[in-house]
């Protein structure tokens, strides 16, 4: 019966009106029920004495990959791009592989060859850095929007502009217990982008 029940879960991609990508499911136990919506507040890193605004977002599967490309604009026409992985690890360690300037529109073209992967592969994220200001979207591996900037404004319309409403006691899936999903033919798509955008040689382990 447990095992009945935990099947039934993961199967599981509709919350109302919410639907899941493939990468992630609640837990069991202690789950957070999904649900779409953005919220701001502030990301502290205490040992470099850093505090930036930040919008984190929950979006239904049917809209998340095009607002994520919309909310790539606001950065400008060149970016650093990291591709992290987590791929065959160990004791909860990613791998990052960075590609520096690189045109917008470049990157865009690839990101939308390899939809599949970015939306429904629990161990793919990735991360898009502004050069001309420090701005930073991360679009993670349990498919939430991650975005770091002084000015949160035209994020904001974006979000508004898709639909997504504000909410600042928004949970996220990360708050709660939760499983990751990947499939053999997700590495190879990663190992494919990777190529396409030359990144491998500049790889680092960090803490996941």
């Amino acid at each position: 019966m447990k095992l009945d029940k935990l099947a039934n879960h993961l199967q599981r991609d509709k919350y109302g009106a919410f639907q899941l990508t493939e990468a992630v499911r609640p837990g069991l136990e202690l789950p957070v029920t999904p649900q779409e919506g953005y919220r701001i507040q502030t990301y502290c890193d205490e040992r470099h004495d850093l505090r930036v605004p930040l919008l984190a977002a929950s979006v239904s599967r049917e809209r998340l990959f095009d607002l994520f490309l919309a909310v790539l604009e606001p950065l400008g026409s060149v970016v650093d791009v990291v591709l992290e992985s987590s791929h065959q690890s160990e004791n909860g360690k990613h791998l990052d592989l960075h590609r520096e300037h690189i045109d917008l529109p470049v990157l865009t073209s690839h990101f939308c060859d390899f939809e599949d992967l970015l939306l429904h592969d629990g161990c793919t994220g990735t991360a898009v850095i502004g050069l001309d200001e420090p701005m930073e979207v991360q679009f993670d591996e349990h498919k939430l929007l991650l975005i770091y900037a002084a000015d949160l404004k035209p994020f904001e319309r974006l979000m508004r502009a898709a639909g997504v409403p504000r909410n600042d006691n928004l949970p996220l899936i990360t708050e709660g217990v939760h499983l990751h999903n990947t499939h053999p033919r997700h590495l190879d798509a990663f190992e494919q982008l990777c190529y396409r955008l030359g990144v491998g040689e500049q790889a680092e382990r960090v803490s996941g």
